[in-house]
């Protein structure tokens, strides 16, 4: 349903600045009725390929086919077949509920019994059922987000593109939309390509892609993306990671990955971690603060790829937003 061919994205430079790459040859795709989970830090090109998926920005090389359609020779085709929720909030918070999804409606040509209808089906799943008279501004943020969705549903697109739905929801309201988000997919068969830096999110994906400096690093079920890590991972904690890594390697011959204080010896398999974990024990335990072994998560495979951690990603995406 989205196939992406080659795609480059060059922004031209000015007399100060030169020409930057945000998309550097990207090809993926993702089949109807998947749920895929885009990520990656700021600036490896997640913001720039969701304003051309939206037809907000024109690439300067390759192809986009939205459902068949030729998202650049034929934009209003491809666009028929999408529904777009942004980060920023898209209702008017001095509207109600309901005058928000009448509006969608209307912009759409949903009137009278079908209106009804599918109103009906829109916010069928959601907690706003009682709500509909409520203005948007009186609500808590995750029914916000609510309204989002259920305005998007109305029209009932083939494929949906979020751009980071969650940011500012509590845990439980981010829960409570994703399983909604993936619910309504499967029923419906709707493809999902939403960005996200939350991995708990994608756990459950079908696809995940992580994207850095315009480049596709990994695409693939979450379970293979885990399992290039091995079965289970080493990860300490020492004030003096550095130098530790260098002692650990000459040692042992054990190659590890730092990232700040923290050393991780990746693709061990079950049995094999905690003989190593003693041996790190035994000869460096003066210098190490916490050792521990796990079995890998997104966030690691993340870690792995682009070097940066979820607290990370979040401190860059809040300090993107904020005002």
């Amino acid at each position: 349903m989205i196939e992406i061919s080659h795609l480059t994205h060059v922004y031209p430079g000015t007399r100060k600045t030169l020409p930057r790459t945000a998309i550097d040859d990207l090809s993926f795709s993702v089949e109807k009725g998947q749920f895929c989970i885009l990520s990656g830090p700021n600036g490896s090109g997640k913001s720039t390929l969701f304003r051309i998926l939206c037809g907000m920005a024109l690439a300067s090389s390759g192809a986009i086919r939205i459902a068949g359609h030729d998202l650049f020779a034929e934009p209003a085709k491809a666009r028929a077949r999408m529904s777009v929720v942004f980060q920023s909030p898209a209702v008017d918070k001095h509207l109600s509920v309901a005058e928000n999804l009448k509006l969608q409606a209307a912009l759409y040509g949903i009137r009278g019994a079908a209106y009804g209808e599918r109103l009906a089906e829109a916010v069928e799943w959601t907690d706003l059922k009682n709500r509909l008279g409520d203005k948007v501004d009186t609500l808590s943020g995750g029914l916000a987000r609510q309204v989002e969705l259920a305005k998007c549903l109305l029209t009932r697109p083939d494929i949906l593109l979020l751009d980071e739905p969650t940011t500012g929801l509590d845990p439980n309201s981010r829960r409570n939309f994703v399983d909604a988000l993936r619910r309504i997919g499967r029923q419906r068969a709707m493809t999902v390509l939403m960005t996200s830096h939350i991995f708990s999110e994608a756990e459950h994906a079908d696809r995940v892609a992580i994207m850095k400096d315009g480049r596709l690093l990994a695409f693939d079920s979450p379970q293979t993306l885990k399992g290039c890590l091995g079965r289970e991972m080493v990860v300490l904690q020492s004030p003096r990671a550095a130098l530790l890594q260098t002692r650990i390697k000459a040692d042992f011959g054990l190659p590890t990955r730092q990232h700040g204080d923290e050393l991780r010896l990746e693709e061990t398999e079950n049995g094999d971690s905690l003989p190593i974990l003693e041996k790190l024990l035994h000869r460096y335990r003066d210098d190490i603060d916490s050792i521990a072994i796990k079995q890998p998560t997104l966030e690691d495979v993340f870690v792995h790829l682009t070097g940066k951690t979820a607290a990370e990603i979040e401190t860059e995406q809040m300090e993107t937003v904020a005002p």
